[in-house]
């Protein structure tokens, strides 16, 4: 089996870095219109910024409202809305640019993904996660390349709701586990190979950032300043945690997420939160000894991500809904199967059971 590692074209992070984007465009030679599909927080941001940068470096732009959820329905609407277009521009959060990749590879184009939060790794890949219309998580689409551009703008990351930030942290805090995971097991990554030393170094490098740094970066969040602290989660949160994990591989915490999807009391939070207690729940399955369970719960209770089922809305799980998100979690292609022994339903369902009692003790005695 052939090592793959991937990574974006070009990774450009720092304070008004959105003034800088038609310049970095024109650097990959964008010559013609750029599609630039926006959410309403990023087209309030930017809109000024886009009309005089792009002006100034003669590029013509048209800006297209996305919808709110990256379904199949909002994929083919900017696809046919992109017609014409010489290259995809997403700005906004994880599904905004979700949609932005989607509709690029559609159009066959390349894209460029400028975040609005650091709520997660979604810039970086090469993959879109597609949602019903309701919301409930229904299939990955996986493309032949990352992004041409990732823009990340930490003068915005600054100003975005710190939840959004913290959610981030908790997406990243898997990193290191699933490649982990993967990686022990001998499982293929996320772009089709075995992983490298660099991508195993590179987890490891986003969950000690997210121990050092976190809530010194939340602070700075908190006053919406721009420190060191910040720049190098926002660092962690983006683009390490986005080369860890699809070069290094998922494993159980995200297909509990997947799973939570199935419960609609889940529905309001964020990704990276379901993720965090999908974590707690992977340690908890793999039988990783108290010091590391007792890190990571430290770690959410100090930056403020979820440890319990009643922090994502479910207080009284039924065994009913406990086993329909189990089974989700475990469905036939699932990243809950790259760990280094066989996952059921079964396993999972008490897994989960057991890092919730876990964190509310954890909790209380803390």
């Amino acid at each position: 089996m052939l090592k793959v590692f991937c990574a974006p074209a070009r990774y450009v992070q720092g304070r008004d870095a959105m003034r800088s984007l038609a310049a970095q465009l024109r650097r990959l030679g964008v010559s013609g219109r750029a599609f630039i599909l926006a959410s309403p927080t990023a087209r309030k941001i930017a809109e000024e910024i886009w009309r005089e940068t792009f002006a100034r470096e003669g590029l013509d732009y048209t800006l297209f409202d996305f919808g709110g959820e990256c379904s199949f329905a909002e994929i083919a609407r900017g696809t046919e809305a992109a017609r014409g277009a010489s290259v995809v521009v997403g700005a906004g959060g994880g599904k905004t640019l979700d949609a932005a990749r989607a509709i690029a590879a559609e159009r066959d184009l390349p894209v460029a993904c400028c975040p609005t939060t650091a709520s997660s790794d979604a810039p970086f890949s090469a993959l879109s996660v597609v949602y019903s219309e309701d919301g409930v998580f229904e299939k990955c689409l996986f493309y032949k390349r990352n992004p041409d551009l990732v823009l990340v703008d930490s003068s915005i990351i600054a100003r975005a709701p710190v939840r959004q930030l913290i959610a981030g942290m908790g997406d990243a805090l898997a990193t290191f586990f699933e490649a982990d995971a993967s990686m022990r097991a001998h499982r293929i990554n996320v772009v089709g190979g075995q992983s490298t030393m660099a991508a195993a170094a590179i987890a490891r490098l986003c969950y000690d950032t997210l121990l050092k740094d976190g809530t010194a970066a939340v602070a700075a969040a908190h006053a919406g300043a721009i420190t060191p602290a910040l720049e190098r989660i926002i660092e962690a949160n983006t683009l390490l945690s986005g080369l860890g994990f699809e070069s290094g591989g998922l494993a159980v915490a995200h297909s509990v997420h997947n799973g939570l999807t199935a419960a609609p009391q889940t529905h309001d939070r964020l990704h990276g939160e379901k993720v965090a207690f999908g974590t707690l729940v992977q340690l908890v399955l793999e039988g990783r000894e108290t010091s590391v369970l007792d890190e990571v719960m430290g770690f959410c209770r100090d930056v403020g991500l979820p440890m319990t089922l009643a922090e994502l809305g479910l207080r009284s799980l039924s065994r009913e809904t406990a086993r329909a998100i189990a089974a989700r979690a475990v469905a036939p292609g699932e990243s809950a199967h790259n760990e280094p022994f066989a996952v059921t339903a079964d396993t999972l369902m008490d897994a989960i059971y057991a890092a919730d009692a876990m964190g509310a003790a954890f909790a209380a005695r803390r």
